[in-house]
């Protein structure tokens, strides 16, 4: 049975809780409660979860306990304490590039001017790893891009972002069953109904 790595990417600490920059963690959180998984301590600078018999395929939940820049400490040491291909290892980001919610999967590329991707390219020594890539919008005055990463959603966004993280949850599940081409499948599927609704 393959090994898949499902890598979320934040900042550890309580004051980080409900940011921004911490979806991966909460997406990760989610999927946890609704399967009754439980993190612990792994052994490198990370918090692991994991399964052999839900899925098709065992797996791993990992949160890195650096901060997001140096998320690819965590990645490293997870390809050095087990056995997995690097297609088998999805990241959870969060994107400034789509608007809050907005869910949009990629096979590979690269960072995106995402400082915890670059870090994670760098490290691995390639970009050659699929993402799950998670909107939280780009409402921010010049300068402040720090600030409004590090920022909690207003009420009416978070609701929104709520219910999206659901979905993702649900594109993770298809990833553990069926790898990257299912969640491709899935995205077509919810393309199709959304254009259908609108027209």
């Amino acid at each position: 049975m393959s090994l898949k790595i499902v890598f979320g990417l934040g900042n550890p600490g309580k004051q980080y809780i409900g940011t921004r920059h911490n979806i991966g963690f909460e997406i990760l959180d989610k999927f946890a409660e609704k399967h009754n998984l439980t993190f612990t301590e792994g052994k490198g600078d990370f918090y692991i979860a994991g399964s052999e018999n839900l899925f098709a395929s065992s797996f791993f939940l990992v949160k890195p306990t650096t901060y997001v820049n140096a998320s690819g400490v965590a990645a490293s040491q997870i390809f050095d304490f087990y056995d997995v291909e690097i297609t088998d290892f999805l990241v959870v980001v969060d994107d400034l590039n789509l608007p809050p919610g907005k869910i949009r999967i990629r096979e590979k590329g690269g960072d995106g001017g995402h400082n915890g991707l670059y870090s994670i390219i760098y490290s691995l020594g390639s970009d050659n790893f699929p993402r799950l890539r998670f909107g939280i919008g780009s409402d921010f005055e010049k300068g402040k891009m720090a600030d409004y990463v590090l920022s909690k959603f207003d009420e009416e966004t978070q609701e929104i972002v709520n219910n999206k993280i659901e979905e993702a949850v649900e594109y993770i599940e298809v990833f553990l069953d069926g790898g990257f081409d299912a969640m491709v499948k899935l995205q077509s599927v919810k393309n199709h109904k959304l254009q259908k609704e609108e027209s």
